[in-house]
């Protein structure tokens, strides 16, 4: 029952998505006074029809898209000839140009909005430095700083907000030098500080684990996987073992990780559970070069004010701009290899996947998953705003490119050249439509 419920959470949201902006095409039409013959929310047999202002209005059946038409049509379905100046196809460059941008902007905004009242609730977090961490390497220039200042550029690489920021840190080998580029909240001023890490040797099991919660029969760590070279080749451990002790202390203590940073050769003695006895084994770990952490602290707000609301929205307004990055930055890893190719591009297989994950997962009271699914549709809101500029037919951007060159040629395209450009952004879509089917399902295969 999850996976239909997910459909049909994907199916509403997708239409509305799409309804709001055939909405932005029709309001800004109306706004420079071009005749409107029909706006259609969702498609099929329709369910409610009136008629306002000489605009037929209907809500049909299936929420599965939406259009406006500006054309009249015949008996036949073709779309009579007219030199009426109110009709779109007569319409100045500049205007066509505007209407065609309208459905983009109105799934901008809506996406904008959306983030914005969920920031104006939650809280967001911003890209402002916080206090060090003991023993970070922030701790160690923590007097060259002002906690408050915005982190703009991370190793020369601007940032936006606390998503593309992460992004970059996580991206990031932190057994190197880093430097931050901040903003003085006081002065405006730009200024560096260098991050060096303190590199040291730690042991590694080799191994996937879970912590086993307080209320659970088994304590330590519950272990998922383990990698064939565990103990040199010879792995001790194997998947469903609870790891409890190493050394003799306990592995949740606060002392575990002091007593490993602590090693720098030998065997440590493991003390585990399986089929419910204990057992006590000599393992040779894997020593790597490790570094204390970065110790980069963001800093949280939260609307308590106005003047924190405005903060919000500026906020919010930036999100447009961090998922255009990220999709920059993530196709760069495709391109060099970091990331699989099916992990760039969702289809409405990859959707409902994500949307079915947040539905079942038990752990979640309701209210998170209406913050996840709401965030969601921002994004998606936004990512269709972005996909609908693509030169490709059906889509908005096939007509602004066509505008555009108008525009620039200053005379119109003749139907063999709009022709091959509809040919070419056709085979495009169903090329585009074809990856993410396929993207879609090699993420179920093998995971994202």
């Amino acid at each position: 029952m999850n996976i239909v419920r997910s459909i049909i959470i994907v199916v509403l949201m997708l239409g509305v998505l799409a309804s709001l902006h055939e909405l932005g095409h029709f309001w800004v039409a109306r706004l420079l006074k071009i005749k409107v013959y029909e706006v259609s929310l969702f498609v099929g047999p329709k369910l409610i029809r009136w008629k306002h202002k000489g605009v037929d209005f209907s809500i049909r059946l299936f929420p599965l898209g939406a259009y406006v038409r500006f054309n009249e049509v015949d008996e036949e379905g073709y779309v009579k000839q007219s030199e009426d100046p109110e009709l779109l196809a007569n319409q100045p460059r500049y205007k066509r140009l505007i209407v065609s941008l309208a459905g983009p902007f109105m799934n901008l905004l809506l996406g904008v909005l959306i983030f914005a009242g969920i920031f104006c609730v939650t809280g967001y977090v911003s890209p402002n430095i916080g206090n060090s961490v003991d023993g970070s390497q922030t701790a160690a220039v923590s007097t060259q700083y002002t906690a408050g200042d915005k982190i703009v550029k991370v190793n020369g690489v601007s940032v936006f907000s606390s998503y593309d920021l992460m992004f970059e840190l996580d991206s990031d080998d932190n057994t190197q030098d880093m430097t931050l580029t901040l903003k003085s909240k006081e002065t405006g001023k730009y200024y560096d500080i260098t991050l060096s890490p303190i590199i040291r040797k730690r042991p590694m099991m080799l191994i996937t684990v879970e912590s086993m919660a307080e209320d659970s029969e088994h304590e330590g760590w519950l272990v998922h996987s383990v990698e064939p070279e565990q103990n040199g080749g010879h792995p001790v451990l194997k998947e469903g073992d609870y790891v409890t002790h190493v050394d003799g202390i306990y592995v949740e203590d606060k002392e575990f990780d002091e007593h490993m940073y602590s090693l720098t050769e030998g065997e440590i003695i493991v003390t585990f559970i399986r089929d419910g006895v204990t057992y006590n084994e000599p393992l040779i770990p894997e020593y790597v070069d490790v570094s204390n952490s970065r110790g980069i602290v963001l800093t949280q707000n939260f609307v308590h004010s106005p003047v924190d609301v405005f903060g919000a929205f500026g906020y919010a307004a930036k999100m447009p701009l961090t998922i255009a990055v990220l999709t920059v930055r993530g196709t760069k890893e495709i391109i060099s290899g970091k990331v699989k190719a099916y992990n760039l591009v969702t289809g409405p297989i990859g959707i409902t996947t994500m949307v079915n994950d947040v539905v079942k997962d038990e752990r979640d009271t309701l209210a998170e998953k209406v913050y996840m699914l709401v965030m969601l549709s921002a994004i998606i809101s936004i990512a269709i705003a972005f996909s609908n500029l693509l030169p490709i037919p059906g889509l908005d951007g096939i007509q602004i490119i066509l505008i555009a060159v108008e525009m620039i040629i200053g005379r119109k395209l003749s139907d063999k050249a709009e022709g091959i450009l509809t040919i070419v952004g056709f085979v495009l879509i169903v090329l585009l439509l074809i990856f993410a089917f396929i993207s879609d399902i090699l993420k179920i295969i093998f995971g994202y």
